[in-house]
């Protein structure tokens, strides 16, 4: 008896189409909490003797909701979603491509065997990082931008072109658009911690159970995304720091790397403070993953049907053309015979 056939894959293109997709939709749905986290992370809080604001924003924030409250009261609803098309378009690109290289990087891995196996553990980790350097190379620039925009003061705010001629006029010039790149580099490990600490809370938790129930899976997924966030957090408080603008206190010069950042923060804060916007953080990157892998997985579903589909108009018009080929030659044929 025949089996069933298995679904077509999707190209390359496919499944980065469908990644971007949903990356977009997760991300604007809590684009807030992207916003409240990158002021949070950027705000230095000032001492008594300290001359010039150590940040770009008057406002000081203690919490998460404080942020948001004071936000809305100072810039509208409209300021809680400041820089969200620059965002939207950096979801989108870097999700594109991380998924367009990791298909890649895959299909040339698996193509490579001479046995054909999926690759372990190791070797998917290893495809998930390559791809995401990759990517974080192509589109970091408007990573950069995006959180210009999102630290800018009221009265001087810029759309997305505006902000980036701003980097470019910079001190540091077109390599101002990748600021931070190493940081990202970096970061391109916190899917792996996700991952592993994933596995070993599975074994400490429900040790010896195949399939675990959705809210399970939720729970792990949760708590080994906070693990891997705040593993990474500083590095990420870093990263922002930047790739937002220096603050008045350093007169226009701009942090050379990202120790130099968390030494400034460090010596002004204290070393907790490099875990500021945690809180957020964490929040937002359970959402998004969530939101992202369910979003993906039926975006992929509705992609393959709608190549199924294509594949069939396709197939029909050339078995037409065929066809009307066929009928053609049949008629010519009797007059080469004469």
């Amino acid at each position: 008896m025949a089996g069933t056939a298995a679904p077509p894959a999707l190209p390359p293109w496919g499944n980065a189409l469908a990644g971007a997709t949903g990356a977009v939709l997760a991300n604007a749905i809590v684009y807030p909490l992207d916003i409240v986290k990158t002021r949070l992370q950027v705000q230095v809080k000032r001492k008594e003797t300290d001359h010039k604001p150590l940040t770009m924003n008057d406002a000081h924030y203690t919490s998460s909701l404080d942020a948001i409250k004071k936000i809305f009261e100072d810039e509208g609803i409209t300021g809680l979603y400041s820089g969200i098309n620059g965002s939207l378009l950096g979801v989108t690109s870097t999700n594109f491509a991380y998924f367009y290289w990791y298909s890649t990087v895959r299909s040339l891995y698996l193509s490579s065997q001479t046995v054909p196996r999926s690759p372990g553990t190791a070797m998917e980790l290893s495809m998930g990082a390559v791809a995401g350097a990759i990517a974080q190379v192509f589109t970091i620039p408007v990573s950069v931008i995006t959180t210009r925009q999102q630290t800018q003061p009221k009265g001087d705010k810029k759309g997305l072109l505006d902000t980036g001629r701003e980097v470019v006029h910079s001190d540091d010039g077109w390599t101002g658009l990748w600021r931070g790149l190493k940081a990202s580099l970096v970061l391109v490990v916190n899917p792996a911690i996700t991952y592993g600490a994933y596995q070993r809370l599975r074994e400490l938790l429900f040790p010896g159970k195949a399939n675990l129930r959705p809210w399970e899976s939720f729970l792990l997924g949760a708590m080994s995304k906070a693990l891997a966030t705040m593993a990474t957090q500083p590095l990420i408080v870093a990263k922002v720091g930047l790739q937002s603008r220096p603050p008045p206190a350093r007169q226009g010069r701009p942090f050379r790397n990202f120790i130099e950042v968390m030494r400034y923060i460090v010596k002004h804060e204290g070393s907790l403070a490099l875990f500021k916007g945690l809180a957020p953080q964490v929040t937002k990157g359970i959402i998004v993953q969530g939101l992202l892998m369910m979003t993906k997985e039926r975006m992929e579903i509705l992609f393959i049907v709608l190549f199924a589909y294509l594949r069939r108009v396709r197939d029909s018009k050339l078995q037409q053309m065929a066809n009307a080929a066929a009928v053609r030659a049949k008629e010519v044929m009797p007059l080469v015979a004469k």
